[in-house]
């Protein structure tokens, strides 16, 4: 999880950017914040994914064999 400090940091810059403008520097800055943050939402979510287990109405389990793979992969290790 990013820290709180950077998530308030990408919010100021983006209000900044959208009222004035930023500079060079503080665009680059942006730009590493929002990469650093998008590679811990998709570490996230692929873990959710790979974890997840669907059943349909009757109880019966209905996740994808593709997940069930990963699944027994990583019970494994």
């Amino acid at each position: 999880m990013l820290s709180p400090d950077k998530l308030a940091r990408i919010n100021e810059l983006s209000k900044k950017s959208k009222a004035e403008g930023l500079t060079a520097e503080e665009a680059t800055e942006q730009a590493n914040l929002r990469q650093e943050y998008l590679k811990v939402f998709r570490s996230s979510m692929k873990n959710t994914v790979e974890t997840v287990r669907i059943f349909d109405p009757e109880g019966n389990e209905v996740t994808p064999k593709k997940v069930q793979d990963i699944q027994k992969r990583k019970k494994m290790h």
